[in-house]
């Protein structure tokens, strides 16, 4: 009877354990654009010193991530160069996508602690402009990544048309009709399932109150939610206007042709993602001398790995 009872107690603490564990378990995303992290000169785009690429890998180390969406990674010779850099550094981050777009510089990339179990890479969209037909330039990287046996989730990775004119076609009109080709497929995967587990990122190249941020975020069911990342530095104080953001630190870009910071890298979740989030665990990475990197700042998101 003894026995018995000591046995069942042992199970119970066993499954009281497990419980634990499971909600215990966190992941870790971020998006970062690296600003032309190529190995050598393409068109107007420089390589990248070896100054610069080791100020990339710190600021990827900083932050650990799961899963690293990037953007303005040049051919596979420098993918690999900095996906084995990270590994040698402790950051071992095994399964890849690597999207080749229109643009043949610069590409859309997906690094993952965890297994990829489905790829869609959308790299041949297309929409009419003034008569002229475009293509989305870099494409998108649409993946779905297994973390464990009862979670998963799909992310798609975007770096919409730079704010850099070009004589064919106004780049604020070029960029809303990309984000318009993304809104399709994030309407895509939220018909297929209202309860999607989505994460939409990257560098959208835009204002929050943009027309192609707006188009890309949505409204209502479909709606995403915007997980605004700010800096850790101690601001905690909500807006005194509840229908205005909170004054915290939210920039991810610099722009020195005008002088100005803004807000332009953005995570986005459906309703169903947004279950798992953990606000408090989501930022702009704050580094010395970040600026060596790129003209652009990591941001974080965090997540509990299960259904909530």
């Amino acid at each position: 009877m003894v026995l018995k009872r000591f046995w069942v107690v042992a199970c119970l603490l066993a499954f009281l354990l497990q419980i634990q564990s499971r909600a215990a378990e966190t992941f870790r995303v971020v998006t970062y654009n690296v600003e032309n992290y190529l190995d050598q000169k393409s068109g107007t785009r420089p390589a990248k010193s070896e100054a610069a690429r080791a100020k990339v890998r710190e600021s990827i180390l900083a932050v650990k991530p799961d899963v690293l969406a990037l953007q303005e990674i040049g051919g596979t010779n420098a993918f690999m160069e900095l996906q084995a850099s990270l590994k040698s550094a402790g950051l071992d981050l095994p399964f890849s996508e690597y999207v080749i777009g229109w643009d043949t510089n610069i590409h859309v990339v997906v690094l993952s602690r965890f297994p990829i179990v489905a790829r869609h890479p959308q790299t041949n969209d297309s929409f009419l402009l003034n008569g002229s037909r475009f293509f989305v330039s870099r494409g998108f990287a649409e993946v779905e990544i297994r973390v464990n046996t009862n979670y998963a989730f799909t992310l798609i990775a975007a770096h919409l048309k730079s704010k850099l004119p070009i004589p064919a076609a106004a780049e604020s009109d070029l960029r809303l009709e990309e984000a318009k080709v993304l809104r399709q497929k994030i309407d895509a995967c939220i018909a297929a399932n209202p309860n999607t587990n989505l994460i939409v990122l990257g560098d959208m190249n835009d204002d929050h109150d943009s027309q192609p941020i707006r188009t890309i975020i949505g409204r209502g069911k479909k709606g995403l939610v915007d997980t605004r990342p700010a800096e850790r530095n101690g601001d905690s104080e909500p807006s005194s206007d509840k229908r205005l953001a909170a004054r915290a630190i939210t920039w991810t870009h610099f722009y020195a042709k005008s002088d100005t910071y803004s807000r332009i890298d953005y995570i986005l979740l459906s309703h169903g993602m947004e279950r798992e989030w953990i606000p408090t665990e989501t930022y702009v990475l704050n580094l010395p001398n970040w600026g060596l990197a790129s003209d652009h700042r990591p941001v974080v998101a965090t997540f509990v790995a299960a259904e909530q």
